[in-house]
């Protein structure tokens, strides 16, 4: 079955990334794939060191195959100095065209202030370098703190962000959000169509 994971680029407690990757991953799922979160403030992931072979750096293995397996990918990072995490930068050091050749990919920042654009850029031009897919829509969420709340009921398990730990108040930025977790979702089911190239010449 296809298969989307999600990376959550961010180690803060109460993370708006992860609280918004939950809401895109659950879209996906409608869009008839399985779904899988990394988040790497729970792993065991050194700094990436090209001299350490990857089955000695803790989870790196481990979370390299389950990147290496999916379809399709979305990245999440906080904004950092207008660009993205040092652990989304450490994850993604680890990863190269094995883990993203012909796959899908989708962006999201969270920011605390306002600057997006060049953290999205950066993400894009990073995961190109590995032959990653960039789909053109991605979200950005500018003020993050402001966008979500904490939860005032108990979500019903099949809706949409039921496991994150806040809930979307900005209702445009929810269904963009969802937007890119179908997309993703819909776009990885159907890249054997279009990224696949099977009778291609030896030129």
């Amino acid at each position: 079955m296809t298969r989307v994971v999600a990376v959550s680029g961010s180690l803060r407690d109460g993370s708006y990334t992860k609280a918004a990757l939950r809401y895109a991953l659950d879209a996906a799922e409608t869009a008839g794939v399985e779904t899988d979160l990394i988040d790497l403030a729970a792993v065991d992931l050194p700094l990436y060191d090209p001299d350490r072979d990857t089955a000695e750096a803790g989870d790196a293995a481990e979370l390299l195959a389950r990147v290496r397996e999916a379809d399709g990918v979305l990245l999440g990072t906080p904004v950092y100095h207008s660009s993205y995490s040092a652990a989304f930068r450490n994850f993604h050091d680890y990863c190269s065209f094995d883990e993203y050749e012909e796959t899908v990919v989708g962006l999201l920042v969270a920011a605390g202030g306002g600057a997006i654009a060049d953290t999205l850029n950066d993400m894009r031009t990073t995961v190109r370098g590995v032959h990653g897919w960039v789909l053109p829509t991605q979200v950005g969420l500018r003020n993050a703190s402001s966008r979500f709340a904490e939860r005032r009921r108990e979500p019903e398990p099949e809706e949409i962000g039921a496991d994150a730990a806040y809930a979307f108040v900005d209702d445009d930025l929810r269904a963009r959000t969802c937007k890119l977790g179908y997309r993703v979702g819909t776009y990885a089911r159907r890249a054997p169509e279009f990224i696949g190239i099977e009778d291609e010449p030896e030129w």
